[in-house]
């Protein structure tokens, strides 16, 4: 696909298809680095930005008790106890 560098303001820039945007995933703040070959633009990465859809799939799941807590409970520590 090919794309055209533009005019704005002081500066330049590039019209991204949404199409591109979309499949790529990449949204709000990115991270451009130069390679041989031009541009890289990429999502900045965010350690643990996942972590609270991750804990969701846990608890759905009912496993989100730490496995330490899970190899010495009783059968009632791990399906009577209410947290």
């Amino acid at each position: 696909m090919k794309a055209q560098i533009v005019q704005i303001g002081n500066s330049q820039g590039l019209r991204i298809p949404k199409v591109l945007l979309e499949e790529s995933g990449i949204k709000g703040d990115v991270e451009l680095e130069i390679c041989p070959d031009g541009i890289l633009i990429r999502n900045i990465s965010k350690p643990r930005s996942d972590w609270n859809k991750k804990f969701k799939l846990l608890s759905e799941h009912d496993d989100d008790v730490p496995r330490s807590v899970l190899a010495s409970s009783s059968q009632f520590e791990t399906k009577e106890w209410q947290w």
